[in-house]
């Protein structure tokens, strides 16, 4: 089933008196479970493609669906809440606030809810959510530090949990292992990989090859176009298969 439908999509912007296409006419089809990585030249429009599936950027022309509803259609209000619960982004800079302790940091997308206010037993939830997925990502002995205490690859960590403690069905990295050595960007990506195998949609921008390895089906963009859209491969069973320490990341329903 698809998790994500873009059909004839095109996004350009204005540099002064110039009207700049990014995207043109691109279609695009992402399957539940689907990990996917987008590749392609410096200004090719991939990560202006991965912002327009996250709602991020507003569609200029054609149509974008998201897990049965069509983003256009939606009121500022409620896209805010689509990405609020639906997706999680993870980014090549953190974004982690620096004042504020890596448990607090992860609980973020649910301090702030686009709809009524989260429960005591809400709360309960994603507290014991957030100490779980820390604990799965290695940084359960980092909750009560700053970001400036941690390393670059435990900061990902961080936002990695901050992007899942809602249990969003996507997930949108863009170039996540960029600020990355080479040891950690491996160790990122196979968490994604697992993330995967659990049900989570992945699509992850990168321009390393070693890094498009990791999914199972490469789109390549030139020119804001899609240039190529290759399947790499797939578990030797022919479908995915479930990863035990990972399980804690299906979260509260």
């Amino acid at each position: 089933m698809p998790a994500i439908t873009l059909t004839n999509a095109s996004y350009s912007y204005r540099a002064g008196e110039l009207e700049v296409p990014v995207l043109r006419d691109v279609n695009l089809t992402v399957n539940d479970g689907e990990f996917l990585a987008i590749q392609g030249p410096s200004g090719s429009g991939k990560s202006t493609l991965l912002y327009l599936l996250g709602g991020l950027l507003q569609l200029q022309r054609g149509r974008l669906t998201v897990n049965g509803s069509d983003l256009g259609l939606m009121s500022d209000e409620a896209l805010s809440r689509f990405r609020n619960q639906s997706v999680g982004f993870v980014f090549q800079q953190f974004h982690l606030l620096p004042r504020t302790k890596v448990l607090d940091n992860i609980l973020l997308p649910v301090r702030y809810p686009t709809e009524s206010p989260l429960t005591g037993e809400e709360k309960r939830r994603y507290m014991e959510r957030a100490q779980e997925l820390a604990r799965d990502l290695g940084i359960f002995d980092r909750l009560d530090h700053l970001p400036n205490q941690l390393s670059g690859g435990q900061q990902q960590r961080v936002a990695i949990a901050r992007a899942l403690v809602r249990n969003p069905s996507i997930i949108l990295a863009d170039e996540p292992t960029g600020n990355l050595d080479t040891k950690t960007g491996a160790e990122i990506m196979a968490l994604f990989e697992a993330l995967s195998h659990s049900g989570n949609t992945i699509l992850v921008v990168t321009h390393e090859e070693d890094v498009a390895r990791h999914a199972r089906r490469v789109v390549r963009i030139r020119d804001g176009l899609i240039a190529a859209d290759e399947h790499i491969r797939q578990d030797q069973s022919g479908a995915l298969a479930a990863t035990p320490q990972l399980a804690a990341f299906s979260g509260p329903q």
